[in-house]
């Protein structure tokens, strides 16, 4: 108990969090036309020992449910006592997106193009302000989750700078089925805490509006493997984490034809540059066109929608980096 006095406690919004302790905290967002506060909700778990801080996040995409049972069960496996260091748990980002079952905001902007903010600026610039200065400021390391979209399920994958060796270590601890070398765009929460000096994994798994099961036990076992590489926890007594494959490139193969869609691969799926993967027919099933994959490589996201227009996105292939 001693060391755990010792200890300073974890300041966040008009709170501190001692020591050994968990706190939930409520952060002010805004007011609804109704006079309720909206705020974003947050728990710390403020260990005994020192350590690393790390903050863990779900839902900026309001429809992406899953990472906040990952998130819930990772809070449950921790204790204030044994914990080293200090989480911040951040389950729903985009708190009115998720109340309304939406990816965006009510004025239809994306949280996650709006980072890192201003104070003054739009509702989505607010709470991605809101997120830097109370969360991301405080933390060195952070994993925010992320699903695929409506009827588009990803593998369990991690995106990340792999050029960066902090990052790699971190994406290799995570043990992802893959790991995607991948390139930041603007405005995401991603890039804006790179550039304030925090190593970021991307974690998607899964796809929007579902709790699927895979996914879900992959994505807890990835964020409890970071945290024991980091020190913050002991390392499980269970099988060593597995081996993710690396990918560099990555593109969706698209249709090419409107058409009712057959497809003939699964997630995790090898694929070869060529193979057949599926076919399109119209409303008498009379055969409009095949599909072929345009590369080799792992299937890591595909549609599950039955009808598709000319263009549209229909596997998603990770080249593997054989090296």
């Amino acid at each position: 108990m001693a060391r755990a006095r010792g200890r300073e406690s974890f300041a966040i919004g008009n709170v501190r969090v001692r020591a050994g302790s968990t706190k939930a905290v409520e952060l002010p967002i805004t007011r609804l036309v109704t006079g309720g506060d909206v705020s974003l909700p947050v728990q710390v778990v403020h260990g005994r020992e020192p350590g690393p801080v790390v903050w863990v996040n779900a839902a900026i995409h309001g429809d992406e449910v899953l990472g906040v049972e990952i998130i819930r069960q990772v809070l449950a496996a921790l204790s204030p006592r044994t914990l080293r260091g200090t989480l911040v748990a951040v389950p729903v980002v985009n708190v009115l997106g998720f109340m309304a079952g939406s990816r965006y905001l009510p004025d239809r902007r994306d949280l996650n193009r709006s980072f890192p903010g201003s104070p003054r600026g739009s509702l989505a610039s607010r709470i991605a302000h809101l997120f830097m200065t109370e969360v991301v400021a405080k933390c060195e390391v952070g994993l925010d989750l992320h699903t695929g979209a409506d009827r588009r399920p990803n593998l369990p994958q991690v995106r990340a700078d792999l050029d960066d060796p902090r990052t790699r270590e971190l994406a290799e601890a995570f043990g992802a089925p893959v790991m995607l070398n991948a390139s930041v765009r603007d405005g995401s929460l991603r890039q804006a805490a790179r550039e304030t000096g925090a190593a970021v994994l991307l974690y998607e798994g899964g796809e929007a509006s579902r709790f699927d099961e895979e996914p879900i036990v992959a994505g807890v076992s990835g964020v409890l493997r970071v945290l024991a590489a980091l020190g913050m926890v002991d390392r499980p007594d269970d099988e060593p984490a597995p081996v993710s494959k690396v990918a560099r490139r990555s593109g969706w193969v698209r249709a090419r034809s409107t058409g009712i869609l057959h497809l003939e691969v699964e997630l995790g799926a090898y694929v070869e540059a060529g193979r057949r993967i599926g076919g399109l027919s119209d409303t008498f099933g009379r055969r409009v066109r095949l599909v072929h994959a345009d590369r080799s490589g792992i299937v890591v996201g595909l549609t599950h929608a039955p009808i598709v227009n000319a263009g549209d996105a229909i596997v998603h292939i990770a080249e593997i980096d054989d090296a």
